[in-house]
């Protein structure tokens, strides 16, 4: 009776001591200490030398070292021979402690630790005769009960604390979430918080669009294809989706990456040596999931804003600027840099159309490829495209039949310039890079040549009309007005300047032989000798009747006489009917006193003395009292 009682108290020190082992009070717990107090406890009250504490692999349904009160415990003496399965049988059946050893040699004995009908693991017991030895069955066996018990209520512990953590994480991360609109920082926030919690997954971000710019994290494309079911059945049903594979020892769950107005993507977790997923983990993936995903859609939601605002921004600027008075080269080069700039594109082109449609004409200011051989295979196509369908057109990967090298552009937008239902145009941008543009950029840039094609017709109309002003309507030439303007500007701001006047050889005669249509017709033709033989500075004009003149700004006396004398001779070899002119030729430089009417004058003294002196000739009136 007194052995019984004794070994009573050995199984209520054991449960104080339990008791006093697992300290709720202040929080601290601690799995791995609470079990190495456990097994110090046993060894006290036992009187055994060694307690090691051997946990239960369901997967493997193998044992596995926990814990040992020898800090340099080897896992030698595990129980190869027995498994989890057969140890669980043989404690349904016998209910007794299983001596490893045999009967003759207790030096070890086995105690199974049970919950209920789950094998949670064994304890061994090690030790001489003088030992736990002397402890009868049945308080070994209550021990085990008593030691099953705690072992269960640590497991109990070690989950609660864990899920506290897990959701104080899932806090932290959804206070992050809401603190940014980075969509960076909302992946990689997902990406930590699941290596916080779950270091032995894996998992990667199934992400449904562009995904290129998020460093090395875990993120793929969502793949539409029949190797990838249960990531697509999660993503289209929003529904989280299992994948079990027992030949690969592992299981994945699909979360999807769901917001208030659709999915954003399928986040992947991968459980190795599990036949199925922990329950006890789906419930926290599918939070975190839908909190990741609330934050992707307001930081997608934010981008786009700002993308939005941006383009609203870059129209709003692009109208302001077009409707300020630009002349029309002007507005082209400002339309292709702001292009360029906010496009990133390499090439920007303004191509106009003859009012018939069929011819094409660059406009001043677009990109310098324009104007080289290479861009004309890339006009035509699109010329031909743009005029048969008229609508825009957007090429990721652009490649013209049989023409091998020259199709170095990959991504193409053009867009129709269309104004009061009449196609005056096309706007072209092009990159090297196939797929370079996105169809944000392609809508952005279709309202952008929209808003700015009302500027371009009118740019060309007010030009088209400043023109016809100063231009004569005959012979397309300046207006002597125009020109008076041109030499008085010229007088003061350059250094010299040539003038010539001209008049064609009897042309009364012209006008009673062939008529005035043929006049007017030999008056077009030497203009457009004139026109066709002078810079872009140099000003021709009509003087009056068949008298023309030509003024060039910062030209010498010598190569204005040369570019007379070569006016002459093109007449009389390209006029049909042959007709002749006369050139009086006058010059002005800084440094001595002259006006615009002095110059006029010696150069229509110089003309009546052409004409004078034999017509088809130019004579040279240099100064006051020289004539050459």
């Amino acid at each position: 009776m007194e052995m019984d009682s004794l070994e009573r108290q050995i199984i209520f020190k054991l449960k104080s001591r339990f008791f006093d082992i697992i300290d709720t009070e202040n929080r601290l717990f601690h799995y791995e200490k609470l079990l190495n107090e456990m097994l110090l406890a046993i060894k006290t009250l036992t009187g055994a030398e060694e307690v090691i504490l051997y946990g239960c692999n369901e997967w493997k349904q193998e044992f596995f070292i926990e814990d040992s009160t020898n800090p340099s415990f080897q896992p030698n003496d595990l129980p190869k021979d027995i498994s989890c399965i057969e140890l669980k049988a043989w404690e349904r059946e016998n209910r007794e402690i299983r001596n490893t050893l045999g009967e003759m040699q207790r030096e070890k004995r086995m105690l199974p630790l049970m919950k209920d009908e789950q094998l949670l693991g064994c304890i061994f017991l090690k030790g001489g005769f003088d030992s736990f030895n002397s402890l009868p069955l049945n308080i070994l066996q209550e021990l085990s009960e008593e030691c099953g018990k705690f072992l269960d209520k640590a497991h109990r512990l070690a989950r609660i604390i864990s899920e506290e953590n897990r959701y104080k994480q899932l806090y932290r991360v959804t206070e992050k979430f809401h603190s940014s609109m980075d969509m960076d920082m909302v992946l990689g926030e997902i990406i930590y918080t699941l290596q916080e919690v779950y270091p032995t997954f894996t998992y990667y971000l199934l992400l449904s669009q562009d995904n290129k710019n998020h460093g090395d994290l875990p993120i793929r494309d969502l793949e539409y294809d029949s190797e990838n079911i249960a990531a697509m059945q999660a993503y289209v049903t929003g529904a989280v989706q299992f994948e079990d594979s027992v030949q690969e020892k592992r299981s994945v769950l699909y979360a999807p990456l769901k917001g208030k107005q659709g999915v954003y993507g399928v986040l992947q977790v991968i459980a190795p040596n599990t036949l199925m997923f922990p329950k006890n983990e789906v419930e926290f993936i599918t939070l975190l999931a839908n909190t990741a995903g609330s934050a992707l859609e307001n930081a997608q939601l934010y981008q786009q804003s700002k993308r939005l605002i941006a383009d609203l921004q870059l129209i709003n600027e692009t109208s302001h600027r077009l409707n300020s008075n630009l002349r029309l080269t002007e507005m082209i080069m400002f339309m292709s840099e702001q292009i360029i700039h906010s496009f990133d594109a390499e090439e920007a082109g303004f191509i106009l159309l003859s009012p018939d449609g069929i011819h094409t004409s660059i406009i001043e200011g677009s990109t310098d490829f324009f104007h080289t051989k290479e861009a004309s295979p890339y006009i035509r196509y699109i010329h031909e495209k743009i005029t048969n369908e008229r609508e825009s057109l957007f090429i990721g990967d652009f490649s013209l039949q049989n023409q091998g090298p020259i199709s170095h552009f990959k991504s193409i937008m053009a867009v129709p310039m269309i104004q009061s239902g009449a196609l005056k145009g096309f706007a072209l941008v092009m990159h090297r890079s196939p797929y370079h543009f996105s169809f944000e950029t392609f809508k952005l840039l279709q309202s952008l040549i929209h808003h700015s094609t009302l500027a371009f017709t009118n740019s060309m109309l007010r030009e088209e009309l400043e023109k016809m002003v100063v231009t004569d309507h005959l012979t397309k030439l300046y207006s002597r007005s125009y020109l008076d303007d041109r030499i008085h500007q010229s007088m003061n701001e350059d250094h010299e300047g040539t003038f010539i006047l001209i008049d064609i050889d009897d042309f009364k005669a012209i006008n009673d032989t062939y008529g005035h249509q043929v006049g007017d017709n030999v008056i077009i033709q030497v203009a457009n000798i004139i026109n066709g033989d002078l810079r872009g500075t140099d000003i021709g004009a009509r003087w009056g009747g068949e008298e023309l003149a030509v003024y060039l700004p910062g030209v010498s006396l010598e190569a204005g006489t040369v570019i007379a004398q070569r006016l002459v001779s093109k007449v009389f070899e390209n006029s049909n009917p042959q007709v002749t002119i006369s050139c009086g030729v006058s010059y002005w430089s800084r440094g001595r006193k002259d006006s615009y009417p002095d110059l006029f004058k010696r150069a229509d003294r110089a003309l009546y003395t052409a004409k004078q002196s034999g017509k088809n000739k130019v004579v040279i009136k240099s100064d006051e009292n020289s004539l050459i």
